[in-house]
Protein backbone atom coordinates (compact mmCIF):
# COMPACT_ATOMS: atom_id res chain seq x y z
CA UNK A 1 0.00 0.00 0.00
CA UNK A 2 2.59 2.33 0.77
CA UNK A 3 4.28 1.95 -2.25
CA UNK A 4 0.99 2.95 -4.50
CA UNK A 5 1.32 6.44 -2.64
CA UNK A 6 4.45 6.45 -3.13
CA UNK A 7 4.26 5.84 -6.99
CA UNK A 8 0.98 7.90 -7.34
CA UNK A 9 2.55 10.83 -5.69
CA UNK A 10 5.77 10.54 -7.38
CA UNK A 11 3.45 10.48 -11.04
CA UNK A 12 2.13 13.75 -9.86
CA UNK A 13 5.36 15.76 -8.94
CA UNK A 14 6.65 14.18 -12.62
CA UNK A 15 3.46 15.18 -14.61
CA UNK A 16 4.53 18.95 -13.00
CA UNK A 17 7.93 19.02 -13.33
CA UNK A 18 7.81 17.66 -17.15
CA UNK A 19 5.09 20.75 -17.63
CA UNK A 20 7.30 22.67 -16.31
CA UNK A 21 10.62 22.17 -17.58
CA UNK A 22 9.56 21.48 -21.13
CA UNK A 23 12.92 23.05 -22.46
CA UNK A 24 15.24 21.12 -21.43
CA UNK A 25 17.48 21.63 -24.65
CA UNK A 26 17.54 25.47 -23.97
CA UNK A 27 17.95 24.85 -20.18
CA UNK A 28 21.02 22.62 -20.77
CA UNK A 29 22.49 24.73 -24.14
CA UNK A 30 22.30 28.13 -21.50
CA UNK A 31 23.77 26.18 -18.41
CA UNK A 32 26.53 24.49 -20.60
CA UNK A 33 26.50 21.51 -18.83
CA UNK A 34 24.42 17.93 -18.44
CA UNK A 35 23.20 16.98 -15.65
CA UNK A 36 23.32 13.12 -16.00
CA UNK A 37 21.84 10.98 -12.84
CA UNK A 38 23.88 7.39 -12.69
CA UNK A 39 24.37 5.12 -10.27
CA UNK A 40 25.88 5.57 -6.52
CA UNK A 41 29.33 3.58 -8.21
CA UNK A 42 28.82 0.15 -10.25
CA UNK A 43 32.47 -0.70 -11.72
CA UNK A 44 32.43 -0.58 -15.47
CA UNK A 45 28.91 1.48 -15.80
CA UNK A 46 29.42 4.16 -13.84
CA UNK A 47 31.91 5.01 -11.15
CA UNK A 48 34.64 7.56 -10.30
CA UNK A 49 38.30 6.31 -11.54
CA UNK A 50 41.58 6.97 -9.09
CA UNK A 51 41.42 10.59 -10.50
CA UNK A 52 38.37 11.35 -9.41
CA UNK A 53 36.52 11.88 -12.74
CA UNK A 54 33.33 9.56 -13.64
CA UNK A 55 34.04 6.51 -16.81
CA UNK A 56 32.22 3.80 -17.44
CA UNK A 57 29.55 2.22 -19.99
CA UNK A 58 26.43 4.58 -18.69
CA UNK A 59 28.52 7.24 -18.42
CA UNK A 60 29.62 6.87 -22.17
CA UNK A 61 26.05 7.84 -22.75
CA UNK A 62 26.12 10.55 -20.56
CA UNK A 63 29.30 12.23 -22.48
CA UNK A 64 27.75 10.90 -25.95
CA UNK A 65 24.65 13.31 -25.48
CA UNK A 66 26.43 16.40 -24.21
CA UNK A 67 28.96 15.71 -27.06
CA UNK A 68 25.88 16.10 -29.32
CA UNK A 69 24.06 18.93 -27.62
CA UNK A 70 27.17 21.38 -26.35
CA UNK A 71 29.66 19.97 -28.46
CA UNK A 72 32.02 18.99 -25.79
CA UNK A 73 32.14 15.41 -24.04
CA UNK A 74 33.29 16.64 -20.70
CA UNK A 75 30.43 19.36 -20.08
CA UNK A 76 28.57 16.94 -17.58
CA UNK A 77 27.77 16.98 -14.08
CA UNK A 78 27.25 13.92 -12.51
CA UNK A 79 25.01 13.05 -10.14
CA UNK A 80 24.89 10.47 -8.07
CA UNK A 81 21.20 8.20 -7.43
CA UNK A 82 20.02 5.38 -5.68
CA UNK A 83 17.58 2.88 -6.42
CA UNK A 84 15.13 5.11 -4.43
CA UNK A 85 16.54 8.90 -5.28
CA UNK A 86 17.13 8.39 -8.81
CA UNK A 87 13.27 9.09 -9.84
CA UNK A 88 12.52 11.89 -7.89
CA UNK A 89 15.97 13.29 -8.99
CA UNK A 90 14.59 13.52 -12.74
CA UNK A 91 11.40 14.13 -11.97
CA UNK A 92 12.02 17.41 -9.69
CA UNK A 93 14.50 18.47 -12.42
CA UNK A 94 17.44 17.91 -10.41
CA UNK A 95 18.96 15.74 -13.35
CA UNK A 96 18.06 16.45 -17.16
CA UNK A 97 18.07 12.70 -18.02
CA UNK A 98 19.16 9.00 -16.09
CA UNK A 99 21.73 6.60 -17.43
CA UNK A 100 21.74 4.48 -14.60
CA UNK A 101 20.73 0.43 -15.08
CA UNK A 102 17.30 1.04 -14.95
CA UNK A 103 14.69 -1.06 -15.91
CA UNK A 104 12.21 -0.01 -18.73
CA UNK A 105 8.82 -0.89 -16.86
CA UNK A 106 5.32 -0.33 -17.77
CA UNK A 107 4.32 1.81 -14.30
CA UNK A 108 7.59 3.46 -14.78
CA UNK A 109 6.99 4.92 -18.43
CA UNK A 110 3.09 5.06 -17.85
CA UNK A 111 2.70 5.46 -13.91
CA UNK A 112 5.86 7.77 -13.20
CA UNK A 113 5.23 9.67 -16.44
CA UNK A 114 9.05 9.20 -17.47
CA UNK A 115 10.09 8.28 -21.41
CA UNK A 116 12.34 5.44 -22.22
CA UNK A 117 14.36 6.10 -25.27
CA UNK A 118 15.81 3.05 -26.00
CA UNK A 119 17.41 -0.03 -24.64
CA UNK A 120 21.29 -0.35 -23.85
CA UNK A 121 21.77 -3.20 -21.65
CA UNK A 122 19.57 -5.87 -22.28
CA UNK A 123 19.85 -7.53 -18.95
CA UNK A 124 18.06 -10.14 -16.66
CA UNK A 125 18.35 -10.53 -12.68
CA UNK A 126 21.18 -13.70 -11.42
CA UNK A 127 22.40 -14.37 -8.43
CA UNK A 128 25.74 -14.52 -6.17
CA UNK A 129 26.73 -16.95 -3.94
CA UNK A 130 30.22 -17.45 -2.70
CA UNK A 131 31.63 -20.55 -3.51
CA UNK A 132 32.02 -22.36 -0.78
CA UNK A 133 28.33 -22.77 0.14
CA UNK A 134 28.59 -25.45 -2.96
CA UNK A 135 25.19 -24.08 -3.94
CA UNK A 136 24.71 -24.56 -8.23
CA UNK A 137 21.24 -23.39 -9.00
CA UNK A 138 19.40 -20.65 -7.45
CA UNK A 139 16.23 -23.52 -6.95
CA UNK A 140 18.48 -24.70 -3.99
CA UNK A 141 18.04 -21.52 -1.90
CA UNK A 142 15.17 -21.89 0.11
CA UNK A 143 15.90 -20.10 3.60
CA UNK A 144 18.79 -17.73 2.52
CA UNK A 145 19.43 -13.93 3.56
CA UNK A 146 19.51 -12.36 0.61
CA UNK A 147 20.96 -8.87 0.13
CA UNK A 148 18.88 -6.50 -1.72
CA UNK A 149 18.53 -3.19 -3.20
CA UNK A 150 15.14 -1.52 -2.21
CA UNK A 151 13.12 0.49 -4.69
CA UNK A 152 14.15 -1.73 -7.49
CA UNK A 153 12.65 -3.73 -10.50
CA UNK A 154 15.04 -6.89 -8.55
CA UNK A 155 13.34 -6.86 -5.51
CA UNK A 156 9.90 -7.45 -7.14
CA UNK A 157 11.33 -10.19 -9.50
CA UNK A 158 13.03 -11.56 -5.75
CA UNK A 159 9.91 -12.38 -4.27
CA UNK A 160 7.93 -13.32 -7.56
CA UNK A 161 10.75 -16.01 -7.77
CA UNK A 162 11.01 -17.36 -4.46
CA UNK A 163 6.94 -17.70 -4.33
CA UNK A 164 6.52 -19.25 -7.43
CA UNK A 165 9.06 -21.84 -6.25
CA UNK A 166 7.25 -21.90 -2.89
CA UNK A 167 10.86 -21.41 -1.06
CA UNK A 168 11.27 -18.61 1.50
CA UNK A 169 14.14 -15.92 1.90
CA UNK A 170 14.79 -13.48 4.42
CA UNK A 171 15.67 -9.85 2.84
CA UNK A 172 18.78 -7.99 3.62
CA UNK A 173 17.57 -4.21 2.50
CA UNK A 174 20.64 -2.06 1.02
CA UNK A 175 20.68 0.97 -0.59
CA UNK A 176 23.62 1.21 -2.80
CA UNK A 177 26.18 -1.28 -4.41
CA UNK A 178 28.72 -0.23 -2.34
CA UNK A 179 26.56 -1.58 0.34
CA UNK A 180 25.64 -4.37 -0.85
CA UNK A 181 29.53 -5.18 -1.57
CA UNK A 182 30.29 -4.65 1.92
CA UNK A 183 27.26 -6.86 3.14
CA UNK A 184 27.72 -9.62 1.43
CA UNK A 185 31.64 -9.77 1.72
CA UNK A 186 30.71 -9.76 5.99
CA UNK A 187 28.90 -12.59 5.40
CA UNK A 188 25.56 -10.40 6.28
CA UNK A 189 23.58 -12.31 3.29
CA UNK A 190 23.95 -15.46 1.58
CA UNK A 191 23.30 -14.54 -1.59
CA UNK A 192 23.60 -11.21 -3.38
CA UNK A 193 20.88 -10.50 -6.07
CA UNK A 194 20.57 -7.60 -9.05
CA UNK A 195 20.85 -7.53 -12.43
CA UNK A 196 23.62 -10.17 -14.27
CA UNK A 197 25.48 -8.08 -15.57
CA UNK A 198 26.27 -5.63 -11.93
CA UNK A 199 27.19 -8.84 -10.36
CA UNK A 200 29.80 -9.14 -12.95
CA UNK A 201 31.25 -5.78 -12.07
CA UNK A 202 30.90 -6.22 -8.60
CA UNK A 203 32.59 -9.82 -8.52
CA UNK A 204 35.22 -8.23 -10.58
CA UNK A 205 35.89 -5.44 -7.51
CA UNK A 206 36.55 -8.80 -4.89
CA UNK A 207 39.94 -9.94 -3.97
CA UNK A 208 39.38 -12.84 -5.62
CA UNK A 209 36.37 -13.52 -7.73
CA UNK A 210 37.12 -17.16 -8.53
CA UNK A 211 35.55 -17.40 -4.64
CA UNK A 212 32.02 -16.23 -5.97
CA UNK A 213 29.64 -17.82 -8.24
CA UNK A 214 27.35 -16.47 -10.38
CA UNK A 215 24.55 -19.13 -10.32
CA UNK A 216 23.15 -19.87 -14.29
CA UNK A 217 19.58 -18.80 -13.35
CA UNK A 218 18.59 -15.60 -15.25
CA UNK A 219 14.64 -14.77 -13.42
CA UNK A 220 13.43 -11.93 -15.30
CA UNK A 221 13.62 -9.47 -18.36
CA UNK A 222 15.71 -6.48 -17.35
CA UNK A 223 16.18 -3.78 -20.46
CA UNK A 224 17.93 -1.03 -19.15
CA UNK A 225 18.12 2.13 -20.62
CA UNK A 226 18.34 6.09 -20.45
CA UNK A 227 15.12 7.56 -19.41
CA UNK A 228 13.58 11.54 -19.31
CA UNK A 229 10.57 13.02 -18.01
CA UNK A 230 7.25 12.77 -20.02
CA UNK A 231 6.16 16.27 -21.59
CA UNK A 232 9.48 17.47 -23.30
CA UNK A 233 9.91 15.47 -26.59
CA UNK A 234 12.35 17.19 -28.14
CA UNK A 235 14.64 16.58 -25.35
CA UNK A 236 13.86 13.14 -25.35
CA UNK A 237 14.33 12.99 -29.43
CA UNK A 238 17.99 13.68 -28.92
CA UNK A 239 18.37 11.44 -26.18
CA UNK A 240 16.89 8.54 -28.02
CA UNK A 241 19.01 9.39 -31.25
CA UNK A 242 21.81 10.18 -29.64
CA UNK A 243 22.03 6.52 -28.30
CA UNK A 244 20.89 5.46 -31.99
CA UNK A 245 23.56 6.79 -33.15
CA UNK A 246 25.93 5.21 -31.54
CA UNK A 247 24.38 1.65 -32.18
CA UNK A 248 24.03 2.65 -36.02
CA UNK A 249 27.66 3.73 -36.41
CA UNK A 250 28.49 -0.04 -35.37
CA UNK A 251 26.28 -1.62 -37.93
CA UNK A 252 27.77 0.78 -40.94
CA UNK A 253 31.50 0.65 -39.35
CA UNK A 254 31.74 3.90 -38.28
CA UNK A 255 34.26 4.51 -35.32
CA UNK A 256 35.81 7.12 -33.22
CA UNK A 257 38.89 6.45 -35.79
CA UNK A 258 37.63 7.12 -38.61
CA UNK A 259 34.33 9.32 -38.20
CA UNK A 260 36.36 12.68 -39.19
CA UNK A 261 36.88 11.68 -42.51
CA UNK A 262 34.58 8.70 -43.34
CA UNK A 263 31.30 10.96 -43.77
CA UNK A 264 33.48 13.30 -46.47
CA UNK A 265 34.59 10.22 -48.37
CA UNK A 266 32.01 7.22 -48.35
CA UNK A 267 29.10 6.95 -50.88
CA UNK A 268 26.81 5.18 -48.15
CA UNK A 269 23.72 8.04 -47.91
CA UNK A 270 23.17 6.39 -44.27
CA UNK A 271 26.77 7.59 -43.44
CA UNK A 272 26.25 10.61 -44.85
CA UNK A 273 22.79 11.43 -43.22
CA UNK A 274 24.36 10.13 -39.43
CA UNK A 275 27.33 12.08 -39.85
CA UNK A 276 25.33 15.62 -41.25
CA UNK A 277 27.11 15.79 -44.76
CA UNK A 278 23.74 15.05 -46.31
CA UNK A 279 20.51 16.01 -45.18
CA UNK A 280 18.95 18.44 -42.45
CA UNK A 281 18.86 15.67 -39.34
CA UNK A 282 20.64 17.72 -37.06
CA UNK A 283 18.68 20.41 -37.64
CA UNK A 284 15.32 18.54 -37.12
CA UNK A 285 16.61 17.90 -33.57
CA UNK A 286 17.79 21.72 -33.21
CA UNK A 287 21.13 20.85 -33.19
CA UNK A 288 24.02 21.29 -35.33
CA UNK A 289 24.92 19.48 -38.41
CA UNK A 290 27.74 17.51 -36.72
CA UNK A 291 25.91 16.30 -33.71
CA UNK A 292 26.23 12.30 -34.57
CA UNK A 293 30.03 12.75 -35.28
CA UNK A 294 30.50 14.27 -32.01
CA UNK A 295 29.15 11.80 -30.09
CA UNK A 296 31.08 8.79 -32.11
CA UNK A 297 34.30 10.68 -32.09
CA UNK A 298 33.82 11.06 -27.68
CA UNK A 299 33.20 7.80 -27.00
CA UNK A 300 33.10 5.55 -29.95
CA UNK A 301 30.33 3.87 -31.64
CA UNK A 302 27.93 1.55 -29.57
CA UNK A 303 31.06 -1.88 -29.76
CA UNK A 304 33.69 0.51 -28.68
CA UNK A 305 31.71 1.87 -25.56
CA UNK A 306 30.53 -1.96 -24.71
CA UNK A 307 34.02 -3.51 -25.19
CA UNK A 308 36.16 -0.50 -23.74
CA UNK A 309 34.12 -0.56 -20.50
CA UNK A 310 32.46 -3.80 -19.68
CA UNK A 311 33.17 -6.39 -22.84
CA UNK A 312 35.33 -10.03 -22.41
CA UNK A 313 39.06 -8.01 -22.35
CA UNK A 314 37.57 -6.15 -19.27
CA UNK A 315 38.09 -7.38 -16.04
CA UNK A 316 34.23 -7.41 -15.80
CA UNK A 317 34.22 -9.58 -18.78
CA UNK A 318 30.88 -9.52 -20.77
CA UNK A 319 29.52 -10.90 -23.86
CA UNK A 320 27.96 -9.55 -26.06
CA UNK A 321 25.11 -11.56 -26.17
CA UNK A 322 21.47 -10.53 -26.70
CA UNK A 323 23.73 -7.08 -26.25
CA UNK A 324 25.25 -8.12 -30.41
CA UNK A 325 23.86 -5.85 -33.69
CA UNK A 326 20.82 -7.64 -35.27
CA UNK A 327 22.92 -8.52 -38.39
CA UNK A 328 24.47 -11.06 -35.68
CA UNK A 329 22.28 -12.58 -34.10
CA UNK A 330 21.54 -10.40 -30.94
CA UNK A 331 18.64 -7.53 -30.19
CA UNK A 332 20.57 -4.53 -30.78
CA UNK A 333 18.75 -2.72 -33.39
CA UNK A 334 18.23 1.27 -34.46
CA UNK A 335 15.53 2.84 -36.57
CA UNK A 336 16.58 3.86 -40.38
CA UNK A 337 18.52 7.71 -40.05
CA UNK A 338 16.62 9.14 -43.11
Amino acid sequence: MKKSVFLGTLAASALIAGAASAQTLAEVQERGSLNCGVTTGLTGFAAPNAEGEWEGFDVGVCRAVAAAVLGDATAVEFVPTTGQTRFTALASGEVDMLARNTTWTFSRDVDLAFEFTGVNYYDGQGFMVPRELGVSSALELDGATVCIQTGTTTELNLADFFASNNMSYEPVPIETNAEAQQQYLAGACDVYTTDASGLAATRATFEDPSAHVVLPEIVSKEPLGPLVRHGDHEWGDIVRWTLNALITAEELGVTSANVGEIGGTTENPEIRRLLGTEGELGAMLGLEADWAANAIAAVGNYGELFEGNIGESTPIGLARGLNAQWTDGGLLYSPPFR
